[in-house]
């Protein structure tokens, strides 16, 4: 008794240190890509580099101001096109567990998760590009919307599922109706694992180049327009990358710091949101 006591304790002590060993392991690659993008990109930041436009060709120095505006208004347009939608299509996938259109959302969604996002780029250009005759920010969150749609459709759908329906029976019983019940009591008791959703999906796109160069296309001047073409830090980074100039490879690395320091701002403000709108069953 005493020795399969010590063998199985012995086994747990080797198990704790595989899955130890194998987590820091899989830590370090990251660890090496965020040390050299620090190393890298933190002395192309300064105060010109934030809020100033891009010098010409030749010229050394300027910033991506243009690109920082240009990516919160493409996160912005792409976010209020895609929640409605993706919240809409979770609450009826959750709602309606069969029927044939519930059985077609559920395959667009699985589609539309492992559509390449170049090909998405390609339909917004088809969709929005070419009957406009003209590269625009518009453009560019149709593609950043459709790659939305998915995380925060699942989100939502996997969310409510969650959400005891004794919730739902007791509002019922005091005679609220259905619609009410939903927007009154089931989403926000659901609340924070939607935003979760949400934010993933904004943390995915923030990055994305390959749909911005069919839609958005740049700019190097400061545009709000919508309807006019626009620039983004991914397109920054990848302009700047592939150039010959030294100069542009300092700021396409300053470019890379501030898109990812972006994108750990928004992680950090799913985290704190759904630890202050967590609804305890």
């Amino acid at each position: 008794m005493i020795e399969n006591y010590r063998k199985r304790k012995l086994v747990n002590t080797l198990m704790k240190g595989l899955v130890f060993f194998f987590t820091i392991l899989s830590l370090v690659p990251l660890l090496f890509i965020l040390f050299y993008l620090i190393k890298q990109g933190i002395g192309a930041i300064n105060w010109e580099f934030l809020t100033h436009l891009p010098k010409p060709v030749g010229e050394s120095g300027g910033g991506v101001f243009n690109a920082i505006v240009g990516t919160i208004i493409l996160i912005v347009l792409s976010t209020l096109m895609a929640v409605p939608l993706g919240i809409g299509a979770g609450i009826y996938l959750a709602e309606v567990k069969a029927g044939k259109l519930a059985y077609l959302l559920r395959l667009g969604t699985d589609i539309l998760q492992g559509t390449p996002s170049i090909v998405l780029g390609v339909i917004a250009y088809l969709w929005v590009v070419k009957p406009m005759k003209s590269f625009s920010a518009l453009a560019g969150s149709v593609a950043l919307a459709i790659m939305m749609l998915p995380m925060i459709v699942c989100s939502t759908e996997e969310t409510l599922k969650l959400i005891p329906y004794s919730l739902k029976e007791a509002a019922l019983a005091l005679g609220v109706p259905y619609y009410r019940t939903i927007l009154k009591v089931i989403l926000p008791a659901g609340f924070s694992g939607i935003l979760t959703g949400i934010l993933l999906g904004i943390a995915r796109i923030a990055g994305e180049t390959a749909p911005l160069l069919f839609t958005a296309f740049g700019s190097p001047y400061l545009n709000l327009n919508p309807l006019k073409p626009i620039s983004a830090l991914p397109l920054v980074v990848f302009n700047y990358a592939s150039s010959p100039y030294p100069d542009w490879w300092r700021q396409a690395w300053g470019a890379s710091f501030v898109l990812t320091v972006m994108v750990l701002v928004f992680n950090l403000a799913a985290k704190i949101g759904t630890r202050k709108w967590e609804i305890k069953f």
